[in-house]
């Protein structure tokens, strides 16, 4: 196929779509153009900036038709931080807009014709995060912390975010400039030199607790004390200050010591009437609020009595499989990473459940051998990363064939794929609800309600 359009041309074109990274797509006699910064029911004049095979990118030179839904970004660095997307888009359209997406993947991918119901949104979309990732780096002799650009280890330098608590922008307006005071050099990713690398905030909603866990690239930490004293003057609700040491050359934020500098190893924090202990590496979703939303939603669609025992996939630190032995006769929870196993049995223990059991390991290793010792489920619960099911793990459902699955997805087109699988398999798709838990970025969260036919 040659594209129908070269680099440089100028046009004006009507934008279909978006992205789920928030680009605008316009169509040229098929061919699909990706315009950042475009929105859906919108003409654009732009200047085609680069053409492949299959697709191209271009850039808005003037929006002659805006959205009804165009609205002013309000982050000032929005046009180069890559944390969101769709700032520019009215929470309203944002809604909208997901509702669409979950929609039309299940049509695309999953081939299913299912009810899906309007987004469940945020009263109040902003200040909703209760982890705060701040990479810190080097600009010249300057140093700069804030958020990551699009697709990019590059630091956009920054004081504020509006999708963070205020806890994280005190550590950005009032950490930052005390580094070379303390002593305390940044880590500069292309020399591998300096120490302060992350500072990961931590909120609990019902507690207020914070916890502030300074991830270094050396153990030894001579500015220990002061930096401990300046994070208590900033942070006055801090209850834990840890220190986490990553001397690898990588990516990932955590290495695997953690230290307690000050104060607790752990904040608490409730999701309704459960509740849970964080530590430093603890898995848990980043919007306590939807998070309740969503997890009443799938505690809805598993219809519980009192009498069902349900599996919980991918469990994590329990936070489904808790809220499940709240209405259930038993539940059992499998997680690969042993570390959460030891988190969910803590927090099973801390709200007194004594209806669970988890174990570490591969699901689709374990499951079928719970079910050849007999502990077989009436629901099966599962949450898997954004890659979706793993194959076997899909297979084992449709082996052992649970009378409902509740399938709790944050990538809606993988979930299509694996709605498609089990619908073949013999279950049927009996609804899907979209929860947004990321507000002004192109994530949607989904529950699907399935039952055996």
């Amino acid at each position: 196929m040659t594209a129908p359009v070269k680099k440089n041309d100028r046009l004006t074109v009507d934008i279909e779509d978006l992205t789920h990274d928030g680009a605008g797509v316009a169509k040229i006699n098929g061919y699909p153009l990706f315009v950042q910064g475009a929105l859906p029911d919108e003409q654009v004049e732009i200047h085609v900036l680069k053409t492949l095979k299959n697709y191209g990118f271009a850039k808005i030179i003037n929006i002659e038709i805006p959205s009804p839904d165009r609205v002013d970004a309000t982050c000032p660095v929005y046009d180069q931080c890559g944390g969101c997307q769709l700032q520019h888009l009215s929470y309203a359209g944002q809604l909208k807009w997901k509702e669409k997406m979950v929609r039309d993947v299940m049509k695309r991918i999953g081939k299913i014709d299912v009810p899906i119901l309007p987004v469940k949104g945020m009263e109040n979309p902003w200040n909703y995060r209760n982890k705060a990732q701040i990479p810190f780096g080097v600009n010249g002799e300057a140093p700069i912390a804030g958020f990551y650009k699009t697709k990019s280890h590059a630091i956009v330098d920054t004081e504020r975010c509006l999708i963070q608590t205020p806890e994280a922008d005190a550590i950005l307006e009032g950490l930052k400039p005390q580094l070379w005071k303390l002593g305390i050099k940044p880590y500069n990713e292309e020399t591998k030199q300096g120490m302060l690398r992350h500072v990961v905030v931590r909120k609990a909603r019902a507690t207020e607790e914070v916890m502030v866990v300074l991830v270094t690239k050396k153990r030894k930490f001579p500015q220990a004390e002061e930096a401990v004293a300046l994070i208590r003057k900033l942070i006055p609700n801090v209850k834990s200050i840890m220190q986490n040491i990553n001397g690898e050359n990588t990516n990932v934020i955590f290495g695997n010591e953690t230290i307690n500098l000050w104060g607790q190893d752990t904040i608490e924090d409730h999701i309704g009437d459960v509740r849970f202990e964080i530590s430093a590496r603890s898995f848990y979703q980043v919007n306590p609020i939807q998070t309740e939303v969503l997890y009443k939603q799938a505690l809805d669609y598993a219809n519980l009595t009192g009498e069902e025992t349900v599996i919980d996939a991918y469990c994590g630190i329990g936070t489904i499989s808790l809220f499940m032995a709240k209405k259930a006769k038993f539940v059992m929870g499998v997680e690969i990473v042993p570390q959460a196993i030891e988190d969910a049995k803590r927090n099973a223990k801390l709200n007194g459940l004594d209806n669970t059991y988890f174990e570490a390991g591969p699901a689709e290793e374990v499951i079928p051998r719970w079910y050849k010792e007999g502990k077989t489920a009436d629901v099966l619960m599962v949450d898997p990363p954004r890659k979706g099911c793993d194959e076997a793990l899909l297979n084992t459902i449709l082996e052992q064939r649970p009378k409902r699955v509740v399938y709790v997805s944050c990538n809606p087109s993988t979930l299509a794929r694996d709605l498609r699988i089990l619908e073949d398999g013999g279950y049927k798709t009996k609804e899907v609800q979209p929860v947004d838990m990321f507000p002004h970025t192109g994530h949607c969260e989904a529950v699907a309600w399935l039952e055996l036919v």
